[in-house]
């Protein structure tokens, strides 16, 4: 099992999850966070004054998947956040030890669904 975590441009989360579902991938936690990469931020202009931000907003997206579905996950997160510019987003793939549904008590990839 893998736990799949994908920063994106908020503007991008609708295209991620269409895509998503379109790959069968339906368990999905959506989160707004502020972050900077290689963008370093943003400059904005305030009361006629420039003033640098050094956090944008992102959004963080949190995938549970079996290990047969992480390839099918990255390809439909960068199919639906790619845009080409700096800034696109990451994913972070990271072992998952132990999944339990709560309603039921099933555990490990099952629970998955």
């Amino acid at each position: 099992m893998k736990y799949i975590v994908a920063i994106i441009q908020p503007d991008k989360v609708d295209d991620v999850l269409q895509s998503l579902e379109d790959s069968e991938i339906h368990l999905v936690t959506a989160s707004a966070v502020m972050g900077r990469g290689r963008q370093k931020g943003i400059s904005e202009v305030y009361r006629s004054h420039k003033e640098a931000g050094s956090l944008l907003r992102k959004v963080k997206l949190e995938i549970a998947v079996n290990d047969s579905y992480v390839k099918t996950a990255i390809e439909a997160v960068t199919r639906g956040a790619k845009t080409g510019e700096i800034g696109d987003g990451k994913i972070f793939v990271l072992d998952l030890e132990q999944c339990v549904r709560i309603r039921t008590g099933e555990e490990s990839t099952v629970a998955i669904g």
